[in-house]
């Protein structure tokens, strides 16, 4: 719960929501959120709310969800961000159908991610980005790649991919604004440890995935990347991520255990964020429980992974340089069998965990909302129902089927 002061609470707010609410550290089976104006005034259970008239009052009989927080979204409703003619004069206008996919659904904040691709393809695509970024429409940019593992490329284009290269990070941080967030590094790529300095000297977080790395390698990698972050004491979270655990990395073998094992380990011992992308395709529904079982609260953070075919039917797709076929849902590299990308917005993701994987509702949503807005370094504005946070509430059904999104206290659709 989050209460003010009662003498400055305010007398008249704009909104009243009641209904069972997923709070900081608590669900709330009867709560109220008060909203004036963008932002979050009051929240708390019904019983203890200060005396208010407001201007709309709405009875939910389902949940209220913070605003969804996604770290690593490539894309939807048939647009890919790495896709993108930059060129174009409605090439903003594309993006942004993108961006309201996913919004609709529940996102209220996102990363545009991109893949490897050549230098200057991708400091024009992180130009584009960031001009959303500043006009409010996304809260980040995420590279994946291109200092990545050929071995571990996924979805990648093995032509773009190459060694560190810490100029051009400077150089996409540079163009980026503020607005390149995380980027995706192998730790055994050459010169990794200079783009892991690069990447926190210039405000962006390193996630350490597709990688070939052995245990040590990996374990290695993280300790380099907290330093580094440490020391450019940034105004983002100070501790790596790891991409997508268990997808783009060495599988996990007995005498092998490879890179997932220690980056769960260093996610149990709070030293890094893992992303999970918990939609029944990348990762098993006991996978997921067991990633949430074996890390410390507050360290996972689930991801869609999405691309274009999000919100989309079945059909053909490119995600990068590279054409995918999704079929019943789930994206392959056409010809292949590599999954390319997800189709799930990230609400799909949250009921997987709790339905499917037997994952606290709370800690669930937390992993969708406040832990990626920490990552982000932005748990003040956005990603929990919080006096002074942003007015971006996402009202389910019981099933957490989004009903109505609103964010910046509007309902989307009609902001």
């Amino acid at each position: 719960m989050t209460r003010p002061d009662l003498d400055t609470a305010p007398n008249t707010v704009d909104l009243a929501v009641r209904g069972l609410a997923v709070l900081p550290q608590d669900v709330v089976p009867d709560a109220l959120v008060l909203v004036t104006g963008e932002r979050i005034v009051w929240a708390g259970p019904a019983a203890a709310a200060p005396a208010h008239r407001a201007a709309r009052t709405l009875d939910h009989d389902g949940l209220i969800l913070p605003g969804l927080v996604d770290l690593h979204d490539h894309g939807g409703g048939g647009v890919s961000f790495p896709d993108l003619d930059v060129a174009a004069e409605d090439a903003r206008e594309q993006a942004l159908i993108a961006v309201h996919e996913h919004r609709r659904h529940g996102t209220t904040s996102m990363v545009a991610s991109l893949v490897t691709a050549p230098p200057e393809e991708l400091l024009r695509r992180v130009e584009l980005l960031a001009g959303l970024g500043r006009d409010g429409e996304l809260e980040g940019i995420h590279c994946e790649g291109p200092f990545i593992s050929p071995a571990r490329k996924g979805a990648q284009n093995p032509a773009h991919i190459t060694g560190g290269d810490a100029d051009l990070v400077r150089e996409l941080c540079r163009i980026g604004g503020g607005f390149l967030a995380t980027m995706t590094v192998a730790p055994e790529a050459d010169a990794a440890d200079e783009v892991l300095r690069a990447l926190a000297e210039g405000g962006a977080v390193p996630s350490l995935g597709h990688t070939d790395a052995s245990s040590a390698e990996m374990t290695a990698g993280i300790e380099q990347a907290r330093a580094a972050l440490a020391a450019a004491a940034g105004r983002r979270s100070a501790l790596p991520t790891a991409t997508h655990l268990f997808n783009g990395m060495r599988p996990v073998h007995h005498r092998d255990p490879g890179p997932a094992l220690a980056a769960l380990d260093a996610a149990a011992e709070g030293r890094m964020v893992v992303e999970v992308i918990g939609d029944g395709v990348h990762t098993a529904a006991e996978t997921v429980r067991h990633v949430f079982a074996i890390a410390a609260p507050g360290h996972v953070a689930l991801v869609t992974d999405a691309m274009a075919a999000a919100g989309m039917p079945d059909g053909q797709y490119r995600l990068g340089a590279l054409d995918v076929t999704v079929t019943e849902g789930v994206a392959t590299l056409t010809g292949g069998d590599s999954i390319a990308g997800g189709t799930a917005h990230l609400v799909d993701v949250v009921r997987y965990a709790v339905q499917q994987a037997g994952v606290d509702l709370g800690r669930a949503v937390e992993a969708a909302s406040l832990v990626p807005a920490q990552v982000l370094g932005m748990e003040h504005e956005i990603g929990s129902l919080a006096a002074g946070r942003r007015a971006d509430l996402v009202l389910t059904d019981g099933d957490l089927r989004v009903r109505t999104a609103l964010r910046r206290g509007r309902e989307v659709g009609r902001d």
